[in-house]
């Protein structure tokens, strides 16, 4: 008990740090190793190198380091030495939205896998937002965490703070949507064949103009689970109208917006594939919100292993993922890197069509 108290207190004061630090940086902002690297020319790692006088490091160079250190007022983070010396061993965890079922399930993953070898983790949430994960994996470096499991916010297209990870041999691997396969071990779903799988189901309960409502285009995420909803259209010979493939940002208002457009056209669907369970949702609000029933209007499956789900009227067909076993899986993949082993490791946890009111529609033919 005493564990989880200490646990407990220690998310909220890094959480109240968080939220101060972000609430200043207009006013003052702290020196971190990437400010010292960027202004030298130099990599992180040679500079976290420099300041701790390894002899990897010419004297040349460490001297440099030291001195644009002191110029620049960079002081390392008490917390993050606090942490060292009297904290469990820390695994930091990147998600893009702590609020859903789906990221708060493979956090619990990753906990529970975690505890079984000693280590805590400290989660931080990106908002979806590629700055705000640039700053929380520079803020993770700066604490000296053993490693890091992460998901991609739905606007990173720049990588190059993961690919400082590398260039420092802190372990990390991803889940969900990923990156840099040659660089690091990942966790996912096989989202391509779930939602062939889905799809078909709808062609054969008899809906024939298939919306995929789905995310930002660049995500491999959404690419995977397009290919499988494509794959299945073109195995039935149905042919492909792209006015019926929206790939947008990854918001409630926004796919709620999308999908009351497609509803209003006359040549409307007759059923939707939600990518995620924000998508999911708004999906079904917009079907209610232009009085049309669910599934004998549009038909609707989407991927979401929310417990709400079972609960809505009706009740809703989903593609579940088993979020919890993937937190594990790629917690067990950081743990193999932490204790030495750089092998790279790509893992696919499967995802399960789950049959329920909103696609029960009567075969048409």
């Amino acid at each position: 008990m005493k564990k989880m108290c200490n646990f407990a207190l220690l998310k909220l004061h890094y959480s109240s740090v968080m939220d101060k630090n972000k609430s200043n940086n207009s006013f003052r902002r702290r020196t971190s190793l990437k400010d010292l690297a960027s202004e030298l020319g130099v990599s992180i790692a040679t500079v976290s190198r420099a300041l701790r006088s390894s002899p990897e490091i010419g004297r040349e160079m460490q001297q440099r380091v030291k001195d644009l250190a002191k110029k620049m007022n960079y002081r390392p983070n008490p917390f993050a030495q606090s942490l060292r010396r009297e904290a469990p061993k820390i695994i930091g965890v990147v998600v893009p939205n702590l609020v859903t079922h789906y990221y708060s399930a493979v956090l619990d993953g990753i906990e529970d896998e975690a505890s079984k070898a000693g280590y805590s983790i400290i989660s931080a949430n990106s908002h979806e937002d590629f700055s705000t994960e640039a700053r929380v994996v520079d803020n993770f470096i700066s604490m000296h965490v053993e490693g890091i499991v992460a998901c991609l916010a739905q606007n990173t297209t720049d990588y190059s703070h993961y690919k400082e990870i590398a260039d420092m041999g802190i372990p990390l691997v991803f889940f969900g949507r990923t990156c840099l396969p040659e660089q690091f071990s990942s966790v996912k779903a096989n989202g391509d064949i779930a939602a062939q799988e889905a799809t078909q189901h709808l062609i054969d309960t008899g809906s024939r103009r298939i919306a995929f409502i789905g995310g930002p285009n660049h995500l491999d995420m959404v690419r995977r689970r397009k290919h499988g909803y494509l794959e299945a259209l073109r195995e039935n010979r149905i042919p492909i109208d792209r006015e019926m493939v929206v790939c947008d940002k990854i918001d409630y208002q926004v796919a709620l917006d999308a999908v009351k457009r497609l509803l209003a056209r006359d040549d409307r669907p007759d059923a939707i594939l939600a990518f995620n369970d924000i998508i999911t949702f708004a999906a079904f609000a917009a079907i209610k919100e232009m009085n049309m029933h669910i599934p004998d209007d549009v038909a609707l499956i989407g991927f979401t292993d929310d417990a709400h789900a079972a609960y809505v009227t009706p009740r809703l067909s989903v593609i579940e993922d088993q979020s919890f076993l993937m937190g594990q899986t790629a917690c067990r993949l950081l743990l193999n890197n932490i204790a030495g082993d750089r092998t790279i490791c790509h893992k696919i946890v499967s995802q399960r069509l789950v049959i329920r009111d909103t696609s029960a529609k009567q075969n048409k033919d």
